[in-house]
């Protein structure tokens, strides 16, 4: 694990902080009113399509380009939006010095859009850890867990998926990355551990005890 190359393919939410008590709320309830508006439903229809969206294709994005013809970079910025991140992102203030005990390069592979991943790494005091972002723009859209999106990663990156370890809170993104080769992660305290995964860890701070484990 600690030579060959190695390369840790990071989530963003609730996996290198913790989106759940402010972010999500917010993001969920600036998609509910932007399809509310763009697809005139009412409130409890517009959550449940994004919901519907998201569980079917990983990001209610995808739902909303396949199904309405939606500008990804309009839903995106509108969605994203934040009177005061600083305040709502919640991290662990060791996470810096957990980054820097791993080896090899690590990479941002996440479903967000750029401008809210950049402002979270920075928030947390970490991005100079991170040798790449890869945010949905550059994955052209295709967001985890389809596969076309880890494949664009890994071609212009000059990976092999052997390489990679992927660090995730979803089990669903991280079976794509196992049956793509990669060792898997998964970020959760939920006892059940699904076959693909590899290692399950309460928290991103306690990877450096996986060392020789992976």
């Amino acid at each position: 694990m600690l030579g060959g190359g190695r390369v840790w393919l990071f989530d963003l939410d609730n996996t290198l902080h913790d989106a759940t008590p402010h972010i999500f709320p917010h993001i969920n309830r600036a998609m509910t009113e932007y399809l509310a508006r763009t697809l005139n439903l009412p409130e409890a229809e517009a959550s449940r399509v994004r919901v519907d969206y998201w569980q079917r294709y990983g990001a209610t994005l995808t739902g909303m380009m396949r199904h309405h013809g939606t500008d990804p970079n309009h839903f995106l910025w509108h969605t994203h939006q934040f009177p005061d991140l600083k305040s709502m992102v919640v991290f662990r203030r060791a996470l810096g010095a957990t980054l820097k005990k791993l080896p090899g390069r690590k990479v941002v592979f996440s479903n967000a859009p750029a401008h809210y991943a950049e402002a979270v790494l920075e928030i947390m005091g970490v991005r100079r850890h991170f040798d790449a972002l890869w945010s949905i723009e550059q994955l052209r859209f295709c967001p985890k867990p389809l596969r076309q999106g880890f494949q664009r990663l890994l071609h212009r990156e000059g990976l092999r998926p052997a390489q990679c370890i992927m660090v995730e809170d979803s089990a669903e993104n991280l079976r794509t990355a196992k049956r793509l080769g990669m060792k898997t992660v998964l970020i959760s305290r939920r006892l059940r551990t699904p076959a693909y995964v590899d290692q399950r860890l309460d928290s991103v701070l306690h990877l450096p005890r996986l060392f020789g484990r992976l």
